[in-house]
């Protein structure tokens, strides 16, 4: 059985609630990735900043990237599997949430994220074409 922890990208790096964006939008592009977790000081998954969410819910409002904190944007639930999830239950899970950035956890703590690309590199055709139906696919 193929699981998230074999397809993740082990060792997400966490933006804390209380950063600002601006640290935020600079360790993505050290890091050159869209995306970051946000762990809250109680050492949990609070939920997902994107690049997008930056510019959107940010700089387009007229709010202060170096004042305006990640855990200001973290809302709702945070949608996220088990390391030891069947890789067939991570892309119905994805499918079913319309996330394209999947949390891995182990143990209640963050071990990894799973991206479109871990998916590419690791589903067979038949997968990969059920993941982007469930995701892209509008009704």
């Amino acid at each position: 059985m193929t699981t998230a922890r074999d397809i993740m990208n082990a060792g997400a790096t966490c933006v804390s609630e209380d950063q600002s964006l601006l640290e935020a939008a600079r360790m993505m592009r050290d890091m050159g990735v869209g995306s970051l977790p946000i762990c809250g000081n109680d050492q949990k998954l609070h939920g997902i900043i994107t690049d997008r969410d930056i510019v959107v819910k940010c700089v387009a409002e007229g709010k202060d990237v170096s004042t305006c904190t990640a855990g200001e944007l973290a809302q709702g639930e945070v949608t996220w599997v088990d390391a030891m999830t069947d890789v067939n239950d991570v892309v119905d899970v994805m499918g079913r949430e319309q996330v394209k950035r999947l949390p891995v956890i182990e143990d209640h703590q963050l071990v990894g994220m799973i991206s479109e690309a871990d998916l590419a590199r690791h589903l067979d055709e038949h997968q990969l074409s059920e993941f982007v139906e469930k995701v892209f696919a509008r009704p």
